[in-house]
């Protein structure tokens, strides 16, 4: 992931639904004037959800998602709809792709009626128009009637789209708005096995590119080289952040008079779960013998001999509490349907998983009154240095 190019996780993600021969692939290659998507005449073309980031003029970086048809069958169709719905749960635009002729059937209508559930943003876009030119086309304020192979209205839906672009899409920032032009900012960067080989992870990048935009100055260095760069300096910086991994010894290793914090902690705020991920922290202590905790990934990864998931977190957690729990875990876009057995949720920072479906995972706890937490805050509950971690937020002083 280059530092210029936005990443998927901050794009704003389209799905295209509909059914089967609707024309939703042909759709997304007028759109992105490429051969983006596989079209052809058999039913049933694409049988996973595809994911392609680009630009799309006038609304900018986005991720365009090609889904099954809905209108699948069979026990394989069945599933493939199930993964089209799921989709949902990232989507910020929905584009329901319907055929000219035939209208509005139960298939879409079914889609709509969960589309507007969640809330989303939609629009409806009669595909071949250019075989019903004699017919009128009344349409409402979210539907256009467009002809993928003449290019009938293309781009008028590419302006629709960036028109019905959530208005709160606009990011807060990771770090930035914390600094002020020539700050120095220290970044504890753990190099061992688990760190990918000849580049940095995507927070990381990320938060790098956040301090540049601030005018501020970043210095990346190792646990073990901290004290001593931090004795170097010409002067003192303004925070420091690590990784999570690495949160007690750093802590050590920072004088009081510095801001220290963490990347998943950053990462909980910049997508606006901090408040709901702090409370959850706090119910560690209610745990008991047999419980069950959920720890989950929003990427995968090759597991280390000492992975954080699978390891750490989990060994941590039995020596604070001194309980034997039990753990299950997920990793990716799986995130179980079922919950009510857990009775704690651990999240990774989510850097792979845009804001929607990171607030999704959080909203569908909630509901259940399952108590939810990221790694970052978590570690730092446990190693004692959660307000510590959380003072340089001026917005969230009345949770220290």
């Amino acid at each position: 992931m280059s530092l210029n190019s936005t990443p998927t996780s901050d794009r704003i993600h389209i799905g295209i639904f509909g059914k089967r021969n609707a024309g939703k692939s042909s759709v997304i290659n007028a759109l992105t004037n490429q051969k983006t998507a596989i079209v052809s005449h058999i039913l049933g073309t694409t049988t996973d959800p595809v994911y392609k980031s680009m630009e799309l003029l006038p609304l900018g970086p986005v991720v365009i998602i090609d889904t099954p048809g809905l209108d699948d069958t069979g026990e394989l169709g069945i599933l493939r709809v199930n993964r089209a719905n799921m989709v949902l749960n990232k989507t910020d635009i929905a584009l329901v792709v319907a055929d000219a002729a035939s209208g509005i059937t139960k298939y879409e209508q079914e889609i709509i009626s969960k589309i507007s559930e969640k809330n989303i943003p939609y629009i409806i876009a009669f595909n071949k128009s250019d075989l019903i030119k004699n017919e009128k086309k009344q349409t409402e304020k979210n539907e256009i009637y467009i002809s993928a192979l003449t290019g009938e209205g293309i781009n008028e839906l590419k302006e629709k789209i960036a028109a019905f672009a959530p208005a709160d899409n606009i990011k807060h920032r990771i770090v930035g708005d914390l600094l002020e032009p020539m700050d120095f900012a220290v970044l504890v960067v753990p190099i061992d096995s688990a760190a990918p080989k000849g580049r940095l992870i995507l927070p990381q990048q990320q938060t790098i590119r956040d301090i540049l935009e601030a005018g501020a100055v970043s210095i990346v260095c190792r646990e073990s080289e901290l004290r001593q760069t931090l004795n170097s300096l010409g002067k003192k910086p303004k925070i420091v952040i690590c990784d999570s991994q690495v949160f007690s010894s750093v802590s050590k290793d920072t004088p009081e008079d510095i801001f220290l914090t963490s990347f998943s902690i950053l990462f909980a705020r910049y997508k606006g779960n901090i408040n709901d991920l702090i409370k959850g922290a706090k119910t560690i202590n209610e745990l008991n013998d047999g419980d069950k905790i959920l720890i989950s990934e929003g990427c995968t990864h090759h597991r280390q001999c000492d992975d954080i998931g699978t390891v750490k977190i989990p060994r941590w957690i039995k020596q604070y509490t001194g309980k034997d729990i039990i753990f299950d875990t997920s990793s990716g876009g799986e995130f179980p349907d079922n919950l009510t057995a857990y009775k704690l949720i651990v999240h990774c920072g989510g850097c792979m998983l845009n804001e929607k479906e990171m607030k999704h995972r959080i909203k569908k706890a909630k509901e259940l009154k399952i108590p939810i937490v990221n790694y970052g805050i978590l570690i730092a509950y446990i190693n004692g240095i959660l307000k510590r971690s959380l003072e340089c937020f001026p917005d969230l002083k009345e949770l220290l």
